[in-house]
């Protein structure tokens, strides 16, 4: 059973924002169709009649919000993450995923960027003791996916990382926080069967030298340009209302919490 999971698809501030009562906000409080935690995704390598254990799966990213996403999925322990920056949304829960590390006795595996791993070592140094930290840097083996990582311009926050996964003829990517690629930058995205990419708002109004992210519009002339098979767009802000038409092209899902994604 190859598929991922959406844990969370919110960006750094989640939804609802608290001190905002915008229409979108106000309906995450009622109903709940609008509220997203942290953007993360769990992925499931492991065969559907061996049941789930925490070997057969790992994490990108571990957000603030990793402690509540893991009870929404009623899991008590994930033991491999796979990090794409070190912005607090993608590394604020990994004080707790030690925590759980240290109870449980497992020496938890961190991958990410060597760069990436010098700056999480820097805010959290005392997480060596409970974690291996792997570099992807020259490519890495999970689950039977092939992966490799790439620096990809993050606008005005600096940069991220993207990965691409390769299993059995079926190629994936995660492009969570991203903007203005260039040429050298998008060409690990051709030839995806799946693109997960971020999208902040719908359309973004902002000086561009202050944004972060691709807007849906921006997103969607990318689109047309890799030409992947299917899209999820993630890492939404309270600018986006799931209950709304946007009129996306074909092929394009805005991804929900829990929604499950077969790969492959």
């Amino acid at each position: 059973m190859n598929q991922l999971t959406f844990l969370g698809t919110g960006d750094a501030m989640g939804v609802p924002r608290v001190y905002c009562d915008c229409e979108v906000c106000s309906e995450a409080r009622l109903t709940g169709a609008n509220r997203r935690k942290r953007s993360s995704v769990l992925v499931h390598c492991g065969r559907q009649d061996q049941g789930v254990h925490e070997d057969d799966m790992f994490m990108i990213d571990c957000g603030p919000d990793w402690r509540s996403q893991m009870e929404d999925q009623g899991m008590r322990m994930v033991n491999t993450l796979l990090i794409t920056h070190a912005h607090f949304d993608h590394i604020g829960g990994l004080p707790e995923w030690a925590d759980a590390c240290r109870w449980l006795g497992v020496k938890g595996k961190l991958y990410a960027p060597r760069e990436v791993i010098i700056m999480i070592q820097g805010q959290f140094p005392w997480l060596t003791r409970h974690m291996d930290f792997l570099e992807t840097d020259n490519g890495i083996e999970l689950g039977g996916w092939e992966i490799r990582s790439w620096k990809v311009c993050h606008g005005h926050n600096g940069f991220s990382y993207a990965y691409r996964l390769e299993r059995e003829g079926y190629a994936w990517a995660y492009c969570s926080d991203a903007i203005d690629l260039k040429e050298d930058e998008k060409q690990p995205l051709y030839g995806l069967d799946l693109l997960i990419l971020g999208t902040s708002f719908v359309h973004e109004l902002a000086e561009f030298s202050t944004r972060s992210v691709y807007d849906m519009q921006e997103a969607q002339a990318l689109l047309r340009e890799l030409k992947p098979g299917h899209t999820c767009f993630t890492h939404m802000s309270h600018d986006v209302d799931v209950r709304r038409d946007y009129d996306l092209e074909q092929g394009i899902t805005i991804a929900r919490t829990g929604m499950k994604v077969k790969l492959g």
